[in-house]
């Protein structure tokens, strides 16, 4: 007799875009989705390359057809606070935001006010049934998220992945940081693996990172949780070759 197989219901987490729409639409491919794929964007869908336009109307218009959960990164903060009207300092047009500008400059006032709202309603942070945290940077207090003094931190702190990547004891010393005891496992994106001289998702001390250099010189990647199997684009720059994004 023959028994009708379904596919299981994936997870998938999607690591920082940076603008890079052509480089999402070519992972997005290579994943071959399922209609019951559930897909979490870690954040950082803004700022270097010159499609953060077009990167957040594909989003607007994925989520309509599958699960998706969006996580807040610091760009999409900086992107949000230019698109309501911000005085931004320099260091935002150095790191991307100068490509943002320019992709903004011909866009509608209905386009922007959909994109305004995009941002605003974005997720800090997504807690699992199986205690797996999503988050786009981090978070600072020893008790978790639930009890974070400063919820930028979601968005800006690198001291998570510094202390995973740094740490050497094991689970069960009594000098290993509570920190990381806390979460089954916790997916982040902001601090590139490239860093550390790797364009492929990176694990220490069950933090996983899947931001890979897409801002950079690197790739957008995105995994599947409970597999580990991981898509990527090509290197981002080879997408955009007249652009020099944040390869600076």
């Amino acid at each position: 007799m023959n028994r009708l197989t379904t596919n299981p219901r994936r997870t998938l987490v999607v690591g920082d875009i940076h603008g890079a729409y052509k480089a999402l639409v070519q992972v997005i491919q290579r994943v071959k989705i399922r209609k019951n794929d559930f897909f979490i964007f870690l954040g950082d869908y803004s700022d270097g390359w010159s499609q953060t336009p077009e990167v957040l109307d594909f989003l607007l218009q994925f989520r309509k057809h599958y699960s998706c959960l969006f996580i807040r990164g610091n760009h999409d903060a900086l992107c949000l606070e230019f698109l309501q009207g911000a005085s931004m300092d320099k260091m935002w047009y150095y790191h991307g935001g100068d490509a943002t500008e320019k992709a903004y400059q011909n866009a509608s006032e209905e386009v922007k006010q959909r994109h305004i709202k995009f941002l605003s309603e974005l997720e800090n942070y997504y807690l699992d049934s199986n205690n797996r945290l999503f988050v786009h940077a981090g978070f600072t207090n020893l008790r978790g998220v639930d009890f974070e003094y400063f919820p930028e931190m979601f968005y800006w702190d690198r001291t998570l992945w510094e202390l995973a990547t740094s740490v050497k004891t094991s689970p069960e010393h009594s000098k290993y940081p509570s920190r990381l005891l806390l979460y089954s496992e916790t997916f982040i994106g902001h601090t590139p693996t490239t860093r550390l001289g790797c364009d492929k998702p990176m694990t220490a001390n069950n933090v996983w990172n899947v931001d890979t250099g897409a801002a950079f010189k690197g790739r957008v990647s995105i995994m599947d949780i409970d597999t580990k199997e991981y898509w990527q684009s090509d290197p981002v720059f080879e997408l955009y070759p007249d652009e020099k994004g944040r390869n600076k």
